[in-house]
């Protein structure tokens, strides 16, 4: 049965990608296609078998860890706790929310095009404030301490730079959002150490640079690409497949490909 008819059978509608496949992950645990103490396949093999990223189904794993479902063992895999005993529906569905990697994809096309405008609005005085946003985030850094205030403070300040108030308003809904998020808690409770926010310290210098300049194109292209290094680090640092696995981005080895192609 495809993944469309099982969608059209479950008594619960889902919303959101994550939550489809999350469903039909949960259906093979009531069908018996995994049992308790069972290793669910690598990310990979599932996204590919569902034909979707693999940030819907890092999703769909946090999902079911939500439910008590599945545990998670960083470095090893995702393994089967329970089974559910009955369909889903919405009462024993838990997580409604938007999936951590859907949050950033809207703050993404939120946030460059905002970049984009305060970098035609920007005063000296918003540029003094995203300066104090960048050396608390160093201090933060600096004595190891999990607050990100100066991380914060910095996105709002370009986004007070534009002079917009439904734009700053937007921006701090998801902020608000995010951190009321079981999703991205769960995804955060898989992240140890505090060495990457050093790289998005450097991202932030580089928008800073780009709104300094009054310069629209470079500061949206900065936040893009900040905003995307922050989702590839996050898939990265929550990696919970076993490390041996061989093959997680290329079915086979491309650099073999390609020498034997030139022969």
């Amino acid at each position: 049965m495809d993944v469309v008819n099982r969608f059209n059978m479950m008594p619960f509608e889902p919303k959101r990608p994550y939550q489809e496949i999350g469903l039909v992950l949960r259906n093979q645990l009531i069908e018996g296609l995994y049992k308790v103490g069972d290793r669910l396949p690598p990310e990979r093999d599932i996204a590919e078998q569902l034909d979707v990223s693999r940030t819907v189904v890092r999703e769909a794993i946090i999902m079911l860890e939500l439910e008590n479902l599945v545990e998670v063992k960083k470095g090893s895999g995702v393994y089967v706790l329970n089974v559910p005993t009955n369909s889903a529906s919405r009462e024993n569905i838990i997580s409604d929310d938007a999936g951590p990697f859907e949050m950033l994809q809207a703050r993404q096309l939120l946030e460059s095009n905002i970049a984009e405008f305060a970098a035609t609005q920007v005063t000296p005085g918003d540029i003094l404030r995203m300066r104090s946003a960048l050396e608390l985030e160093r201090k933060e850094l600096a004595e190891g301490t999990v607050d990100c205030h100066g991380d914060e403070q910095f996105h709002l300040y370009i986004a007070e730079a534009t002079q917009n108030s439904v734009l700053v308003d937007m921006l701090k809904h998801s902020w608000d959002r995010r951190e009321k998020s079981p999703m991205w808690k769960k995804l955060h409770s898989h992240i140890s150490g505090t060495a990457y926010r050093e790289e998005w310290l450097e991202d932030h210098a580089k928008i800073l640079s780009a709104l300094q300049r009054k310069d629209p194109i470079s500061a949206k292209n900065a936040m893009w690409q900040h905003l995307e290094n922050v989702k590839q680090r996050l898939i990265e640092l929550s990696d919970i497949d076993d490390p041996n696995f061989d093959g997680y981005l290329f079915s086979s080895n491309p650099v073999v490909l390609l020498g034997n192609a030139s022969k």
